[in-house]
């Protein structure tokens, strides 16, 4: 019997392990972890019940390595589709990830402009730098898209907001030439300076 007991003294705890080991992996993580990979995968289904089941607290969600955003992720899918059913639950235009990065500029910096265009008409601000100082208008003009950048300067873009090195969207087209099609679309489309983003004030004024 003495025998017997410690072998189920052995036994036991290593049966317990084993059923542990066999929970689904699904069960062992956070529910915001579950929803942003539900959106990763493109599993609705899965998406609009951990949305129910949480009163959709989820829907701005981070990873706790990147801060990568649900948002961010149907924006670097070029998912249009999920960005206006998850703008329509709740999410954050504007979340930044650990690099500052909003979907905005993450649209911007890939050329994705419808996705561009559904951000800003669903409140994201046009002129949130990342950390490096980077508006979505100097990563356009970047990358040398006019018609993101005319997207964004109609949609009140500064192109005199410096980034961290002391230059502008204005400056870094000017390196094409004073002449170049990158500075006549801000000199076409630019607002005046009363009506950019930049002037707009939030919150109560005193």
């Amino acid at each position: 019997m003495a025998r017997l007991g410690r072998i189920s003294a052995l036994v036991l705890p290593a049966v317990a392990g084993a059923l542990a080991l066999a929970t689904p992996a699904q069960a062992q993580y956070s529910p915001g972890y579950q929803f942003l990979k539900a959106v990763k995968d493109g599993k609705g289904d899965e998406v609009v019940k951990l949305l129910q089941d949480h009163s959709n607290t989820l829907v701005n969600s981070q990873d706790i390595t990147t801060g990568e955003s649900a948002l961010h992720i149907a924006v670097g899918q070029r998912n249009l589709t999920w960005i206006q059913f998850l703008c329509q639950k709740g999410a954050n235009t504007n979340i930044q990830d650990k690099k500052g990065v909003t979907p905005l500029v993450l649209a911007t910096q890939i050329g994705f402009l419808e996705g561009a265009q559904e951000l800003i008409k669903r409140g994201a601000r046009v002129d949130v730098a990342n950390a490096t100082g980077e508006t979505p208008l100097i990563a356009a003009v970047h990358r040398r898209d006019i018609p993101m950048m005319r997207v964004l300067l109609k949609g009140g873009a500064d192109p005199e907001r410096a980034d961290s090195s002391g230059r502008s969207a204005r400056d870094y087209a000017m390196f094409d030439g004073a002449n170049s099609t990158l500075v006549q679309e801000i000199e076409k489309n630019q607002k005046p300076k009363g009506e950019r983003e930049g002037s707009v004030r939030y919150g109560p004024g005193f």
